[in-house]
């Protein structure tokens, strides 16, 4: 396949695209990558240098995979997502050359053993995280990089290390609104505003939602202070 089969986009001559894959307009392709048959990726996004894209994976719109990402079967993206290079997905609960029997060669194609993993809206992966079989990463969570993610992941949840812990919330926009000892020490319904976007979340069961919408002028030091 080439640039002609995608009008609106631009492959790489070298891209490796299979029968009955999807590419939204504006989007770009770039060099030795593979997209496996059945794969759908949205509208404007970016598929970085020998990356991989597994058979039927879904792919949302404004999306950047950057060089040497790995995208298994199953896994299933949103929108405004961002795969910094080398990110890892995995798939199986007991991965091994062979079958049970230790007869030959197991199957590459799905099983009950196979499971899928869902990353939600303007999620950020660092370079080098390797994502877990069967997981879900919620909505805007951002992953530091080198972490090894084995739990699903709460929305707007910064998580580092291996195996990666949650560090505390980030905002919509990107930068850090509380660290995990803060967090803990606030009350339910404390307040923490973003510095950069002047969104406003507060502290739930279940960490951080937003209670305020971003302003239309960058905050000053005095609306951006942390406040329960």
């Amino acid at each position: 396949m080439n640039s002609e089969s995608y009008p609106g986009c631009r492959i790489h001559p070298t891209a490796l695209i299979e029968e009955g894959v999807t590419i939204g307009g504006g989007s770009s392709v770039w060099d030795n990558v593979h997209i496996r048959h059945g794969a759908r990726i949205g509208e404007s996004c970016l598929i970085g240098e020998k990356t991989y894209v597994a058979y039927d994976v879904r792919i949302g719109n404004f999306c950047k995979l950057n060089a040497n990402v790995y995208v298994c079967a199953g896994v299933t993206i949103g929108d405004y997502v961002m795969l910094a290079a080398h990110t890892v997905f995995t798939n199986d609960r007991f991965p091994r050359a062979f079958d049970r029997t230790l007869d030959g060669l197991a199957s590459s194609d799905p099983t009950e053993e196979t499971l899928p993993t869902s990353v939600g809206t303007g999620v950020t992966t660092g370079a080098n995280v390797t994502i877990g079989p069967g997981l879900t990463i919620g909505d805007f969570a951002m992953i530091g990089m080198g972490s090894v993610v084995t739990r699903d992941v709460p929305a707007n949840a910064l998580v580092i290390g291996n195996p990666a812990h949650l560090a505390g919330y980030v905002c919509a926009c990107g930068p850090v609104l509380v660290r995990m000892p803060q967090f803990e020490k606030d009350a339910a319904g404390g307040r923490y505003a973003c510095e950069r976007c002047g969104r406003v979340y507060a502290k739930g069961e279940r960490g951080v939602t937003q209670v305020k919408a971003p302003s239309t002028h960058a905050p000053s030091h005095a609306e951006s202070a942390h406040v329960n």
